[in-house]
């Protein structure tokens, strides 16, 4: 018995894909040197951001102690979730090398 289903690959499902861009940073504000981290998400966040719904307007980084964290970051909560869904305006983790955050 073979599987004749056809499986769809898209933009969304590709690694390493640029979710959201903060260009008024850019434009405001003189970047002098960049970082690249992950985000620890929950389920129904990781959903939403696949669909783009992300606001960093108001969002900015802060260290505590040995971590870093992003703040004031929006995610909408997804429409298909149940009441366990997350906090659109809750602190996120973010993923960095030990020896990045000394640094900054």
């Amino acid at each position: 018995m073979s599987d004749t289903r056809k499986t769809r690959k898209t933009s969304v499902d590709l690694p390493g894909r640029t979710v959201v861009l903060h260009k008024k940073a850019r434009h405001r504000f003189e970047v002098i040197e960049e970082f690249e981290a992950g985000l620890a998400l929950r389920g129904t966040e990781v959903k939403s951001l696949r669909e783009g719904k992300v606001s960093l307007d108001e969002a900015f980084g802060r260290i505590d102690g040995k971590e870093a964290f992003l703040v004031g970051c929006h995610i909408p909560e997804y429409f298909a979730g149940n009441r366990q869904n997350h906090d659109p305006l809750r602190r996120r983790k973010l993923l960095l090398r030990r020896r990045e955050i000394k640094r900054i």
